[in-house]
């Protein structure tokens, strides 16, 4: 098998993490893996492995005639199979498909919003999806609207997978005390749903002013982001919430807070709750998305309804005051990550699934 990643941008993202870590693994498994950056490279750039061939197609607009025909040269080049597009990317392939069409397209949706999406792309994906090979998706909720609304019935679950990093240079040191760090892993956008954090940051502020709060995502200086930002002067919350914009280091930065949270709203199954357990990071987290089906309330850590502040500034608390229980809840989620989200286990099962094809 000759298989390609094709993702918008390598910067630091759920979507765009999951299309360097199958490229990366693939890499290990068949002919030959691949990975296209569409319109912009990014931090993820330098997670890719030297074993993956790697192309930046400079793509400037949405119907870009040029960058379709150096995708197909490319895809001759290297006598590539299948092009797996990830999220919105899926239109590049589809493209190449006109001019190329012995390519197979194999489409992996990422987004926790697609059945929100609005109708003129909906028309377009629908329109596309009768070219699909087959579509992976990261939920069910996911997978139960693609086979209602798409043109391709050949659609698989797969949960999302993540890997140690072994060296990683320390580029960003967080503020506050050591030992009383709290994490929140995700791009400043409304589906996170920081505001929730800030609620519960201003509670915690009055019981445990020691604590403090870290947010790591791409900030993308918007009306969302001022909101944010400014929430954060207006609830005095300065010396409480630190937010640093999207970083590279992500696992020098795991490894210096205590507890690690997720306040979204709707997800799928988020790759920052994977690398949580896989550090063995105590979560509180929302109940949304696929979350439950990896984390056991009181088990391997705490779920929280999706506006509840009382709740989640209670498990947290809880979390604070007991460092066994911290220590306890971090293990067990690592052994599930361990378990059911391992690199082999989920590559394993893709390929098997490709050759079924």
């Amino acid at each position: 098998m000759r298989i390609v990643q094709i993702i918008d941008s390598l910067e630091i993202g759920g979507a765009e993490k999951m299309a360097v870590n199958y490229a990366n693994a693939l890499s290990k498994k068949v002919a030959f893996s691949g990975l296209v950056a569409t319109r912009a490279e990014g931090n993820l750039k330098s997670q890719l492995s030297n074993s993956v061939s790697y192309l930046f197609l400079k793509k400037t607009k949405t119907v870009d005639f040029a960058a379709a025909i150096r995708l197909k040269k490319y895809c001759k080049a290297h006598q590539v199979t299948y092009l797996q597009p990830h999220s919105s990317s899926y239109f590049i392939a589809l493209m190449v498909k006109m001019i190329y069409p012995k390519i197979n397209i194999i489409w992996h949706d990422h987004n926790g919003l697609s059945e929100f999406i609005s109708a003129q792309k909906s028309l377009v994906l629908k329109i596309a999806s009768f070219f699909f090979k087959g579509i992976i998706v990261v939920n069910y909720k996911l997978k139960n609207w693609a086979e209602k609304e798409l043109n391709c019935k050949k659609v698989v679950y797969f949960p999302n997978f993540t890997n140690e990093v072994s060296v990683v240079n320390v580029e960003t040191h967080l503020k506050g005390i050591t030992g009383k760090r709290i994490l929140c892993l995700a791009n400043l956008r409304d589906q996170k749903n920081h505001f929730l954090l800030l609620k519960v940051a201003e509670r915690l502020k009055k019981s445990n002013p020691d604590w403090t709060f870290h947010l790591i995502g791409k900030d993308f200086g918007d009306d969302y982001s001022k909101q944010i930002k400014e929430l954060i002067v207006s609830m005095e919350l300065t010396q409480t919430v630190f937010v640093y914009g999207s970083k590279n280091d992500i696992v020098p930065i795991i490894n210096q807070v205590d507890i690690a949270i997720l306040t979204s709203k709707s997800e799928g199954l988020p790759v920052a709750l994977i690398e949580y357990g896989l550090y063995s990071k105590p979560v509180v987290s929302t109940s949304v998305g696929e979350i439950p089906m990896i984390i056991q309330h009181g088990i391997n850590g705490f779920l929280v309804g999706v506006q509840e502040v009382d709740q989640f500034e209670e498990c947290l608390s809880q979390l604070i005051k007991d460092e066994k229980l911290r220590q306890r809840l971090g293990e067990a989620l690592h052994q599930t990550i361990l378990e059911n989200h391992s690199e082999d286990s989920i590559i394993d099962k893709y390929l098997n699934w490709i050759k079924a094809l």
